[in-house]
């Protein structure tokens, strides 16, 4: 049986976070705060994007520098959904911890992880309520390229993940 994703879950759990932030951009630093996370640049391989650490007390979100700042904020909402909703894989070196890797097979919605990640990510960075009322008033028009970019500059996210959120929120059913 195929496994079900979680999805009532990863927006709760997103909510649940959001607590105290009531207007965009989210503060991923106070998100990692909540969740006893720090944030590092650090160099990895251009196809890597970012990796979650925990172990020895200790849990590091470390994002690929060189990656444009809207990836990077992408990737840390990603690799905190993993910290809110998974235990992760255990790899031993010296010392057991447990990892979760960004790289390019995250969005191919395969693995149920990253597919609730990835949910995670859009629900923390693009909160549903929020998005509702920066649209209400006027009709939603995805080819108005100048409102989706207003929208994803007060987001702080790439208009590509600004158009998947709209329409996964605003589509027909």
């Amino acid at each position: 049986m195929k496994p079900r994703i979680g999805y009532a879950r990863v927006r709760r759990k997103a909510a649940e976070l959001l607590e105290g932030q009531n207007s965009p951009p989210v503060s991923l630093d106070l998100v990692a705060d909540l969740l006893g996370a720090e944030i590092r640049e650090v160099e990895l391989d251009d196809d890597a994007s970012g990796i979650l650490f925990r172990g020895n007390g200790r849990k590091v979100i470390a994002v690929n520098r060189s990656h444009h700042p809207l990836r990077k904020r992408f990737t840390i909402a990603h690799e905190l959904g993993h910290l809110a909703l998974h235990k992760g894989t255990e790899v031993h070196v010296d010392q057991v911890f447990r990892i979760n890797l960004r790289d390019s097979r995250s969005a191919t919605a395969e693995d149920v992880e990253e597919i609730e990640a990835n949910a995670f990510a859009a629900n923390l960075l693009i909160p549903a309520q929020w998005i509702r009322l920066d649209v209400a008033g006027y009709t939603l028009d995805l080819e108005n390229e100048a409102r989706i970019d207003a929208l994803a500059d007060r987001y702080q996210v790439s208009k590509q993940a600004m158009i998947i959120r709209l329409t996964s929120l605003f589509s027909p059913k």
